[in-house]
């Protein structure tokens, strides 16, 4: 996740030279039909996305293209993800945005306020399996009862257990621990394999990490992380002072790596990788790049409060038409394409993608694999958090988050809760 952002500060002086009436419904300019989504007369859209999603947005591009030749042709551009903001800015800013432009689902909201999406909402609620689309995904782009972008790239945190090291620790590598607290007592019982073998890995140097995979056992408790204006922060509850409590225990027993510590993100899944680490904490996505070996045979499970319960924080990225943009109608047939179940599973679950589809998540390509099954269902009732002013608070290094979770973890404990949370509230608030 990007650990610095300032997406409200550079978007809001553009958005505001956009001239939104003009071209709120976008379809009056639009050569397509809006009817069948055929186009009548061939069309060419300017879509894009960040890097991250690189793989997967090509892969939609270029099956689109292939179906709709000499009608309707998408023109993709894939951002460096660092670059993103400061391009949409600018575009912005000169009122030219690409016809399709998506989106961090965290940032969801701050396009949808600031002007950048046209309004789907009347488009989604036509679709057969609306109520299907990845549900924090919806609400990350619904402000005011609108609806301006829908799920393209899915994304969900889970804990990973290396199956090797729980044989070697005396546990069942088919019953992973159903609580935060089991986790620390596996942990510690790893941990005594010694020999360089540690009990968890925890990103602890990397706000928007630690969010990804610490927000979810605070949920999973029962617990908020902000109020659902995203204003203030609710991270001096009883719910974060157990779940935190859990992991400083685990890090002043010995249990959590002590790498643990200055971990910036960066490097995250070397420890678990290398088979000298029983716990990690870790996004969709790894399952498909770390390999197994002889001292690694990945496990996957919920995230666990701290005694009991589930959740994961969805991640991934959103879609929408551009304001600007002349050929709204155009767009929403790649956009409706790309949620189709055939392309959700000829492209996506084929290729061991996550499916935006709550519907489609034990799907047949993913029954092949549990660990596949579980992320897809994940998603049904995972969150994203939201605030205009989120990776200010949480994601930058320098965020008051950080140090929130740094003095509960590392420092004194829990007992720091307090005052760091007010912090937390007072950036959420800042303008």
């Amino acid at each position: 996740m990007i650990r610095r952002r300032v997406l409200a500060s550079i978007l809001g002086t553009a958005a505001a030279a956009l001239v939104l009436a003009s071209c709120a419904g976008g379809g009056s300019a639009d050569p397509a039909s809006s009817g069948t989504g055929a186009a009548a007369d061939p069309v060419t859209l300017t879509m894009w996305t960040r890097s991250v999603t690189a793989t997967q947005s090509q892969a939609l591009v270029d099956a689109f293209n292939a179906e709709h030749e000499g009608t309707i042709k998408v023109e993709l551009t894939v951002v460096p993800f660092q670059e993103y903001l400061q391009k949409v800015s600018a575009a912005a800013s000169g009122k030219n945005l690409p016809d399709i432009l998506a989106a961090n689902v965290i940032d969801g909201p701050n396009y949808a306020n600031l002007g950048l999406w046209a309004d789907l909402t009347d488009r989604i609620a036509g679709l057969d399996y609306a109520d299907a689309l990845a549900p924090a995904h919806l609400a990350s782009a619904t402000v005011g009862g609108k609806t301006y972008a829908v799920p393209h790239v899915m994304d969900a945190s889970a804990l990973y257990y290396n199956k090797v090291l729980f044989r070697a620790a005396g546990l069942d590598p088919e019953a992973p621990p159903t609580t935060l607290q089991e986790v620390a007592d596996d942990a510690a019982k790893i941990a005594a394999l010694g020999d360089g073998i540690g009990g968890l890995y925890l990103p602890g140097n990397c706000g928007g990490c630690l969010a990804f995979t610490v927000f979810p056992s605070i949920w999973a408790s029962g617990g908020t992380v902000m109020n659902a204006e995203g204003t203030e922060a609710t991270l001096d509850s009883a719910e974060a002072s157990s779940v935190l409590g859990i992991y400083h225990s685990m890090w002043t027993d010995g249990s959590m790596i002590p790498e643990s510590r200055n971990e910036d993100g960066s490097t995250q899944n070397t420890a678990f990788e290398s088979g000298t680490a029983g716990f990690a904490l870790l996004g969709s996505k790894a399952l498909g790049t770390i390999a197994e070996n002889d001292k690694l045979e990945i496990g996957v499970a919920p995230i666990p409060g701290a005694d009991g319960g589930t959740s994961t924080f969805v991640g991934g990225d959103v879609i929408g038409i551009s304001s600007t943009s002349k050929n709204a109608d155009a767009a929403w047939t790649f956009l409706s394409w790309t949620l189709d179940e055939k392309t959700q599973l000829d492209i996506f679950a084929k290729a061991g993608f996550m499916p935006v589809r709550t519907d489609l998540a034990n799907n047949e390509y993913a029954a092949a694999d549990p660990r596949v099954v579980l992320f897809n269902s994940l998603v049904a009732d995972g969150q994203t958090p939201y605030s205009v002013r989120f990776f200010q608070t949480f994601n930058d290094p320098q965020g008051p988050f950080l140090s929130l979770v740094r003095d509960a973890v590392f420092g004194d404990g829990p007992s720091t809760l307090p005052d760091n949370n007010a912090a937390v509230t007072a950036s959420l608030q800042a303008s």
